[in-house]
């Protein structure tokens, strides 16, 4: 299969909550996910691995690399957007700190930032810079280890996924797509 698979990074305590830029670590559950993960994606072929440089998702691409023999090469594009003054925060916490940018940003989304946070315009600049080149590369089966902002970004830009589509299939961590220019399908 030459193709982009693509990998939402395991859990982390920050489940739940605003987790942009924030670095944390797996959690007990994300690290026992990786075991399953890692199986499913032996099976894919992959030839080259690429991955976000946040922990979550780098240590999901090594777990991949280490069982695959393949090297992981770590891509600051392909960050998840950064939320400001939200990192870290659930939504109820959110909205009762910043009402009025919450309203404002549920009327927005995805196009309005969270306050102090990455603007729109320079997240969708990186993932397509990214995606692009990510493209541009092919003959060979990649695996793209990253976040679910940047997962349905890429998959209704690039691949031809509805976001309804796109948000239930990145809906779970550890969520495995896998999408061709021409041919869409995915594995959740």
């Amino acid at each position: 299969m030459n193709g982009i698979v693509l990998i939402r990074h395991a859990e982390t305590d920050l489940s739940g909550k605003f987790c942009g830029h924030s670095d944390p670590d797996l959690n007990t559950a994300g690290e026992n996910k990786l075991h399953s993960l890692v199986h499913e994606v032996a099976a894919l072929g992959i030839e080259r691995i690429y991955s976000s440089d946040l922990r979550r998702a780098a240590r999901t691409a090594s777990a991949i690399s280490e069982r695959l023999g393949v090297p992981v090469e770590f891509r600051p594009g392909l960050r998840e957007i950064h939320f400001g003054l939200w990192e870290a925060l659930r939504w109820e916490e959110v909205h009762e700190r910043y009402p009025a940018e919450a309203e404002l940003w549920l009327g927005e989304c995805p196009t309005r930032s969270a306050p102090g946070g990455e603007p729109y315009r320079e997240f969708v600049a990186r993932v397509e810079s990214d995606y692009r080149w990510l493209i541009g590369n092919g003959g060979s089966t990649r695996a793209v280890v990253t976040h679910r902002g940047v997962m349905q970004y890429a998959l209704t830009h690039f691949f031809g996924f509805s976001e309804t589509e796109a948000r239930q299939r990145t809906e779970n961590y550890g969520a495995i797509v896998i999408a061709t220019r021409t041919k869409v399908h995915g594995i959740v």
